[in-house]
């Protein structure tokens, strides 16, 4: 992040006030055992550890750290994002990625994908069904009528093979067999995970089919720049390099428009508060029950800079780059309420955390005018996001 953009933020800061945003309260700090460090972490409270087996697989919590003390956590369970702490204004370490501390809390029915690697196809697709080389398709349907993320047998919920390669850097494999959940073809995928010494954490993502597919991954970790645990992300300053938008309809399946987000509440070409529009009057906003869409990035080749997001709070800021077409914004619109198995309230508050999940759009499949998601064999399915953090002073 340039002078001149630091400078345009804390014009911003100075100009805003935060009466209109949500209150704060401090986060619960846990211990979290991990294959060479305990990290502390601010997590939603849950007893439990990630030792374990699942299918006579081993399940382990990994550990990366780069020169400056930065530090990421991520469970082959999954592929998730469990925990990362970078250093905010203070150079204090702030756990930014919220997650539970025990394998069986992901397990459980209804959690939110909190970290995970997602496919075979990240977001949705209408009524789990598309057409591929003329045959009909139906996938796994976990999300009313549609499939999402997926489906109920999607790659979050897989153990990966982990092989750590160096002090920052994890590589997750995994054999994804034909007509596992609904999808054509034997998919080898590989993820790599990568902290830098530049305080910025590398998703790279490759897949090999052996018939034709179709394939979309992204990586669902939500953020708070507050830290982990605090009550909103409604008073971070947001930018998205997006001048359109797909709209949805009332079960979230994109219409098929690309539409300008200038004049409306999706507009973040300029740092704007979360909080400041998420209210508004708007039929897309209550689809979403606030942000849950897909923007429309600026084309461009190569890795490139997707979203900038700061914590007036904290002064960290996170860049993310990506060489995907799109990115998925969602604000984090829990509602308390009683869990899955009814036994008490959620531990997450209302929009405590945001996604921006890089992707190709949703329902590509039977979308014509969008980017394409079809791997055939013989090629290769790649693409690379990077959250890169820095400090404000």
């Amino acid at each position: 992040m340039n002078k001149n953009y630091n400078l345009i933020y804390l014009s911003i800061i100075l100009l805003l006030t935060l009466t209109r945003c949500e209150s704060n309260s401090s986060p619960k700090s846990k211990s979290v055992t991990t294959d060479s460090a305990s990290v502390s972490k601010y997590i939603i409270p849950e007893a439990g550890g990630f030792e374990g087996n699942i299918d006579g697989k081993a399940i382990t919590l990994y550990t990366l750290k780069n020169k400056n003390g930065a530090e990421a956590a991520i469970t082959n369970y999954g592929g998730r994002l469990v925990s990362l702490l970078v250093p905010d204004r203070k150079q204090k370490l702030t756990d930014v990625v919220l997650g539970y501390d025990s394998l069986k809390s992901y397990q459980k029915k209804g959690e939110p994908y909190f970290g995970a690697i997602i496919g075979r196809y990240g977001n949705r697709i209408a009524k789990g069904k598309f057409v591929l080389d003329g045959k009909s398709y139906q996938l796994q349907v976990n999300d009313g009528t549609n499939t999402l993320h997926g489906g109920a047998d999607g790659f979050y919920s897989k153990v990966w093979t982990a092989k750590k390669t160096d002090a920052q850097t994890l590589e997750l494999s995994y054999l994804a067999k034909d007509n596992e959940a609904g999808y054509p073809g034997n998919l080898t995928v590989k993820v790599t995970y990568k902290l830098t010494d530049d305080n910025a954490l590398m998703i790279s993502y490759s897949a090999v089919t052996d018939k034709t597919t179709i394939v979309n991954l992204t990586n669902h970790a939500y953020f708070n720049l507050n830290g982990a645990g605090n009550q909103t992300i409604t008073d971070h300053l947001l930018t998205i390099e997006a001048d359109a938008y797909t709209p949805v309809d009332k079960t979230l399946i994109p219409t098929g428009k690309i539409e300008k987000v200038s004049g409306t509440p999706f507009d973040f070409t300029k740092p704007t508060l979360i909080g400041e529009r998420i209210n508004d009057k708007n039929e897309q906003l209550e689809y979403g029950k606030g942000y849950d869409h897909n923007f429309v990035l600026r084309s461009g080749s190569g890795l490139r800079k997707a979203a900038t997001v700061m914590s007036p709070k904290t002064g960290i800021a996170m860049e993310v780059l990506t060489t995907e077409p799109g990115i998925q914004f969602y604000s984090g619109n829990f509602l308390t309420g009683k869990d899955q198995d009814g036994k008490g309230k959620v531990s997450y508050a209302h929009r405590s955390a945001f996604c921006l999940e890089t992707q190709h759009f949703p329902d590509a499949p039977n979308q014509p005018s969008f980017p394409a998601t079809v791997l055939k064999p013989g090629k290769v399915y790649q693409t690379t996001t990077v959250y890169k953090f820095s400090a404000l002073k």
